[in-house]
């Protein structure tokens, strides 16, 4: 079975999105997910679309997270909201800092696949 990692960096109104199997597999480049209804309405049908098991995991960040994680629970969805420092401690070996949403949403889904 497929093991799917849905990594979530989360802003006001809107998230970054990027979805990773093992061994670096891309399944989905990070992309934009509007804290719409249609916004996550399209989020969970794109992850229930996906072969095998998904696990989201976001940070938790202020309320913003909030909608996100009960649509997503709503749905019957394995989602889990952990601690930001959890994800910025991860994985902090490089000499690059990177810092972006797309580059954020990648992390989280690595921190998915490690934990």
């Amino acid at each position: 079975m497929n093991m799917n990692a849905v990594g979530i960096d989360v802003s006001k109104g809107k998230s970054m999105v990027a979805i990773l199997r093992p061994y670096g597999e891309i399944i989905s480049k990070p992309f934009e997910v509007k804290h719409t209804v249609s916004g996550i309405r399209s989020l969970i049908e794109q992850i229930q679309s996906i072969d095998g098991e998904s696990r989201i995991v976001m940070e938790h960040t202020g309320r913003y997270y909030e909608p996100l994680v009960r649509e997503l629970s709503k749905a019957d969805l394995f989602v889990s909201a952990i601690n930001p420092k959890l994800i910025k401690d991860f994985g902090d070996n490089s000499l690059r800092k990177v810092k972006s949403d797309k580059a954020d949403a990648v992390k989280i889904a690595r921190y998915t696949l490690d934990s």
